[in-house]
């Protein structure tokens, strides 16, 4: 795949609607179902520890918005050498294509290093700083503990998928995030409960019964099997990106400072959204244990509604990408909206769905009453603001194909904390949880709308 689209990229003048539209269908399918199956796993993970009772979900999700920002950053700097990979693989450029993953793969391991040191140094405090109670503080310190010492591996997943997609090639990484979500239930099940919990054929399944500890844990293992098979792809067998060992490394300036010119701003852009995340569950936390699992599920549950649109801003990066490296700017345009149209009638769709299907699907998480019922109604104010949420989210992603990062990051924090974080201290006092939603439901709306002014303005 990655071949053709390259191909056409640089020698037809011309692409009509119907190829354009087959470009990012067969560009977007496979990270569209890897993300459903990454979902897939976020409810049956969620199911798993939310049969332990409310206590051990709402250690998860106190520390979840703060894991979204470790993620969020290392995604970040993916982004600064995978941009510059799609850029050169649709210019024709193999050499330098193969030179930027070479060092962006030097850069991002040192980088994640320096991570996981941050989170193992402040895994003790952060249930303190985010105000939770006593009961759920050991959870979640052990919980983001164990998720810190793999920061590590999940930067290594992370760039070498976002590194094949942006080569063209999204079979590999979407098939392998399908496998890690298997690897994850299993070894989930394994970690987590005691032995005798589940059987098969008549045999006790042998576990660790380790809790909250073990979801972490399985999590790390699955993630570090999956990263192993996503390096291999991508160091050897991806031709655009390959390392050869009869080629002497050459560290460049030029491409470092590209890589932070994209990053950087990324990284602000995702300290600002996750900061705010963090900042709302502080917000909700003082609303007890069942406000805190009702929040932390509904957020789960509402990803499998938002999660498709990421497999599209994937594919918008890289198809905006290619096009911009291939010097068709006419190009770039057409897929930047027929991407972001298509990731809106996705979302329009799956947030209706959802409206209808959210009680089944909470019965399905937790047999807590209470935290379903709050749940349920703080998710079905959100998801009107899903067809501008999915404008935001695609928009996103082939701005950065341009390579414009600086002014939606900063977008974003005028949007995340200019107008959800103020408008859930004015309304969580009065309207308890439902007032938070609120606030992330105008918000969302608001971010829509900008995004989609922006990329109207810069995909030229």
């Amino acid at each position: 795949m990655a071949k053709d689209i390259s191909a056409v990229m640089r020698s037809e003048t011309e692409i009509n609607l119907a190829k354009k539209l087959q470009l990012v269908w067969l560009l977007s399918i496979p990270t569209i179902l890897a993300q459903i199956s990454m979902i897939a796993m976020q409810y049956i993970d969620a199911a798993m520890v939310g049969s332990l009772g409310a206590t051990a979900s709402a250690s998860i999700g106190l520390v979840s918005s703060t894991t979204w920002l470790f993620g969020g950053v290392c995604s970040a700097a993916s982004y600064g050498f995978s941009v510059q990979i799609a850029h050169a693989v649709g210019a024709g450029d193999t050499d330098t294509s193969k030179r930027v993953f070479r060092q962006g793969f030097i850069s991002i391991v040192i980088f994640s290093l320096v991570m996981m040191i941050i989170g193992l140094s402040i895994s003790g405090l952060l249930p303190v700083w985010l105000r939770a109670g006593e009961s759920i503080r050991k959870g979640a310190t052990a919980y983001f503990m164990i998720y810190a010492l793999f920061v590590p591996v999940r930067q290594i997943l992370l760039y070498c998928g976002a590194s094949l997609q942006a080569s063209g090639n999204t079979k590999v990484p979407g098939t392998l995030d399908v496998l890690m979500c298997v690897l994850d239930v299993i070894f989930n099940a394994l970690f987590i409960f005691d032995t005798g919990t589940f059987t098969f054929a008549g045999i006790k399944v042998p576990g660790l019964g380790l809790g909250v500890k073990g979801a972490a844990l399985g999590t790390g293992v699955a993630e570090l099997l999956s990263g192993a098979l996503m390096a291999y792809f991508a160091c050897i067998r991806q031709q655009h990106i390959a390392i050869r060992r009869d080629k002497l490394f050459r560290f460049s300036g030029i491409t470092q400072e590209k890589a932070l010119k994209i990053s950087i701003p990324m990284a602000v852009e995702q300290i600002a959204l996750c900061g705010a995340q963090v900042m709302t569950t502080g917000i909700v936390a003082p609303l007890g244990t069942v406000a805190v699992a009702a929040h932390s599920f509904a957020i789960t549950v509402e990803a499998l509604c938002y999660e498709p649109g990421y497999g599209l801003q994937a594919a918008a990066t890289t198809l905006v990408g290619q096009a911009i490296g291939a010097g068709k700017k006419s190009f770039a345009r057409s897929f930047a909206w027929i991407t972001t149209f298509f990731g809106i009638a996705i979302m329009t769709g799956t947030g209706i769905i959802m409206y209808f299907i959210c009680p089944y699907i909470f019965g399905f998480l937790t047999p807590d009453m209470a935290v379903r019922e709050l749940g349920i109604k703080v998710l079905r104010i959100e998801l009107f603001a899903e067809p501008l949420f999915a404008a935001s989210i695609v928009a996103t992603g082939a701005l950065r194909g341009v390579g414009d990062t600086l002014v939606p990051s900063i977008m974003n924090l005028v949007s995340m904390w200019g107008i959800r974080i103020v408008l859930s201290l004015v309304l969580t006092p009065g309207f308890g949880l439902a007032g938070a939603w609120i606030a992330m439901c105008v918000e969302l709306i608001f971010r829509g709308i900008i995004f989609l002014i922006r990329l109207k303005t810069r995909i030229i």
